[in-house]
């Protein structure tokens, strides 16, 4: 996990780390978006049989799509693109509509991932959903210590499961054959229908967007001028291209099976892609070998798929994290536990899967909700990004994206047509949701006021925070606080005598990242003084050293990893020594989470001093 954006106590932001190359954003993209084929194709034959590999081309086609217009999105946003931070452009409201939309995505995908996910490690299907619940419940409590790397699992499982899909497919090569395809079924609603019910294939392509903001620059680029345009772009071409091709290729594998074994692969499709390895492993070497290959395939992508569900945990509290500190939710959402994780939007993210998997305890009814908050999240990004006219795009690209955006919308109508219980699940969310913004707006007081665009900018947060911004000469010195510990008065002592500057950083550990770029300063940024136990230390800080004659600056930074928060605090501020208090945190906290003192000692650029103190 990366460490969100900090900031100084004038506002000022902090860049977080770039460090994600394409080949780990791809595998992380993949990991989410590369597990719908897992289902896609089982539930493609289940809604057109025979008749359906046009309809899956059609779902590939349009995936395709998206996946170019994601890489506009990515290139337009390199902070972070999520559908949060396109849709504050245009309006708070529709920011949050949005989210909301993206948060039933997640809780559906916890849901359905985990269902599959058992399935394909062959739990049997009257007890999956029961287990599923199980899962999601052990995940959540894990994430209750701030695991770092959620998304290790998938990075890992990438390769094999690539790797899995081209074996299935070379296994099944002589036996294509076009002889069991048939015409599309019906008319076009009818296909239309079909083409809307099997559209999951979708999924997971949202998280692309909200990884650009620790991407790694373009050559040339500049953290002041961010460019990202490569990177995102050699991650959505390879997991597109896997993902659109290996869908039709295993559309295709599958309609080449004989006819007479449709009621069987009726009964496998919520595990088409196991089913696939297996009869293709025992129809072109051996029944052993399919067994065992099988056996492994479901392994590979029953793992997977349960790496789904800690990524769904964990990109819903940083979800509800980022909009109870933007003021859209109440402030309970920013409360967190002693390991840095937000407490109710962590009960939040186990108890509401848990909820959909016991009223909807099977994959179609699982299905049926996951489409609408998918592609309404999509729907809003794309169409928030189309009516923008500030955003530079090129006119085509416009047009080509407005195209996207009226087919998505034509299938999100289709959706609440056709899918009442997804309908009901997402107004449900939707209306709970914006009775909690306005509850919190209330509790907030915040007021909406109509001004003149000059007024506006007069007192902009911006202008303000220009007032602000010190102005300070000499050495520098810079203390992390974590309480009231004798570092400080060290720090203070080393102040005076150095007649130096002194930065005082205080850390606010989280564990879990935000989805898309935070506001800036004056519009939900965290500040020091809205922190109690922040607050305290440093206002007694600035107390003393103005009592002292030191000038001290008060930062403030929110952060996954504050070994490295430091570590770039040090050098961005231009800071001539770090002093760090001994960590006397017991064997195993440290074991599971580092010690941020041997950290910074290890990674500390040599030209800025360490100072620890006992």
């Amino acid at each position: 996990m990366e460490s969100l954006p900090v900031v100084s106590s004038d506002g000022t932001p902090i860049d977080r780390p770039r460090n994600v190359d394409w080949r780990r954003a791809a595998a992380l993209l993949y990991g989410d978006w590369g597990t719908s084929k897992a289902y896609v194709i089982g539930m493609g034959f289940a809604a057109a049989q025979f008749g359906s590999l046009w309809i899956i081309l059609a779902v590939c086609a349009l995936t395709g799509l998206v996946g170019y217009m994601y890489s506009i999105v990515c290139r337009l946003f390199p902070e972070g693109g999520g559908v949060y931070s396109a849709g504050r452009l245009q309006s708070r409201s529709i920011a949050t509509f949005g989210a909301l939309l993206l948060l039933g995505g997640f809780i559906v995908t916890a849901s359905l991932s985990a269902y599959f996910g058992v399935i394909y490690l062959g739990v049997p299907q009257k007890w999956a959903a029961p287990a599923a619940m199980v899962i999601i419940v052990i995940l959540g409590g894990l994430n209750a210590y701030g695991p770092r790397h959620s998304g290790s699992l998938a990075v890992g499982l990438a390769l094999p499961a690539v790797a899995v899909v081209v074996i299935t497919l070379l296994l099944s090569v002589p036996h294509w054959t076009l002889e069991h395809i048939e015409r599309p079924h019906g008319n076009f609603a009818v296909n239309w229908v079909h083409f809307v019910g099997v559209i999951l294939a979708l999924s997971g392509v949202e998280a692309i967007a909200n990884m650009t903001g620790v991407m790694k620059l373009d050559p040339g680029a500049t953290p002041a001028d961010p460019k990202i345009s490569k990177t995102a772009n050699k991650a959505l071409f390879v997991v597109s291209l896997e993902v659109v091709g290996a869908t039709a290729l295993l559309g295709f594998a599958m309609l080449s099976l004989p006819v007479a074994k449709t009621a069987e692969m009726t009964e496998r499709k919520e595990d088409m892609l196991k089913y696939l390895a297996e009869h293709f492993g025992a129809a072109t070497i051996g029944p052993g070998f399919g067994e065992v290959f099988g056996t492994f395939t479901g392994i590979v992508y029953g793992l997977l798929l349960l790496s789904a569900v800690n990524t769904a945990i964990v990109a819903m509290i940083g979800l509800l994290f980022l909009m109870g500190a933007d003021g859209e939710m109440p402030p309970q959402m920013t409360r967190l536990n002693v390991h840095g994780v937000p407490r109710w939007p962590l009960v939040a993210s186990v108890i509401l899967p848990v909820v959909v998997l016991y009223f909807a305890s099977n994959g179609d009814a699982l299905a049926n909700l996951y489409a609408m908050g998918v592609v309404g999240a999509i729907t809003v990004n794309l169409g928030a990004c189309v009516f923008n006219r500030k955003l530079p795009m090129a006119t085509w690209e416009r047009l080509a994206m407005g195209l996207a955006f009226l087919v998505l919308a034509a299938v999100s109508l289709t959706l609440a047509k056709t899918k009442p219980d997804a309908l009901f699940f997402a107004i449900c969310l939707i209306g709970a949701g914006f009775g909690l913004r306005a509850y919190s707006h209330r509790l907030s007081g915040l007021r909406t006021l109509t001004v003149p665009k000059e007024v506006a900018q007069a007192v902009s947060p911006e202008a303000v925070a220009a007032m602000r911004r010190p102005s300070v000469e000499g050495g520098r010195l810079l203390v992390a606080a974590r309480g009231l510990t004798p570092v400080l008065r060290f720090a203070l002592e080393e102040a005076i005598l150095r007649k130096a500057v002194l930065y005082c950083v205080y850390i606010k550990e989280f564990s879990v990242p935000l989805l898309g770029s935070v506001p800036r300063a004056g519009s939900g940024r965290p500040k020091w003084q809205d922190d109690p136990q922040a607050n305290a230390i440093m206002s007694f800080m600035l107390n003393l050293a103005e009592e002292k004659g030191i000038s001290l600056v008060p930062v403030y930074a929110v952060s996954t990893d504050p070994a490295t928060t430091i570590i770039e605090l040090a050098a961005a501020t231009g800071v001539d020594y770090v002093l760090l208090g001994a960590s006397q945190r017991e064997a195993m906290t440290k074991l599971l989470r580092g010690n941020v003192v041997a950290q910074v000692a290890s990674k500390l650029p040599d030209n800025i001093g360490l100072i620890i103190h006992g």
